[in-house]
């Protein structure tokens, strides 16, 4: 009678044991992702940039044409339905979006045309294909171009897959949240 006793009260220590574990690791988890969070690192997931750890680094200087950054898209019906279609991940920004990592290609007074692909003042922009289906098959939009309006930005990535301003048109720079910069990444 004993021995039954004693094996179900270790039972329940080594229960608990593994309980008191999982949570321990889970709550060490979340610390260091909240602390590294704070720090301005940056996980990617997306095929917008090669995948692995960023850095969100302040500017000491103006955001230039060129510059990889990391922003902030506006909360509307673009943006909302995108995040419904899976194209912009969960994240801390205005919405529940995550920030975007994109080059910036054209800042305010410049010419976008987008046809087949986009140009920039007249100037094809490389690796800029306009899809017209997404990879489920559905239709996309796209932005109709023209000229990039005072403090927004027109940003692109070269990855085939990404979701940028070809498909939803220049972005406040209010949403600008540094420069991106790589820690630890991998380009498939």
């Amino acid at each position: 009678m004993k021995m039954r006793h004693r094996e179900r009260m270790l039972r329940r220590l080594n229960r608990l044991v593994w309980v008191y574990r999982i949570t321990s690791y889970t709550f060490f988890t979340l610390g260091f992702i909240v602390l590294v969070g704070s720090a301005g690192f940056r996980v990617n997931f997306t095929p917008s940039e090669p995948l692995g750890l960023w850095r969100i680094i302040e500017p000491d200087r103006p955001i230039l044409v060129g510059d990889l950054v990391f922003i902030c898209p506006p909360v509307n019906n673009e943006m909302r339905e995108a995040r419904a279609r899976g194209y912009l991940r969960f994240g801390l920004c205005a919405g529940h979006i995550a920030p975007l990592i994109k080059t910036v290609v054209a800042a305010s007074g410049q010419v976008i045309e987008i046809q087949d692909d986009v140009r920039v003042d007249g100037r094809p922009l490389p690796h800029s294909r306009v899809a017209r289906l997404d990879g489920q098959g559905r239709e996309m939009g796209h932005s109709d171009g023209g000229v990039v309006p005072p403090g927004t930005v027109f940003v692109h990535s070269q990855f085939p897959g990404s979701f940028d301003s070809r498909y939803f048109g220049p972005l406040p720079m209010d949403g600008i949240l540094g420069l991106a910069h790589e820690v630890w990444t991998y380009a498939p």
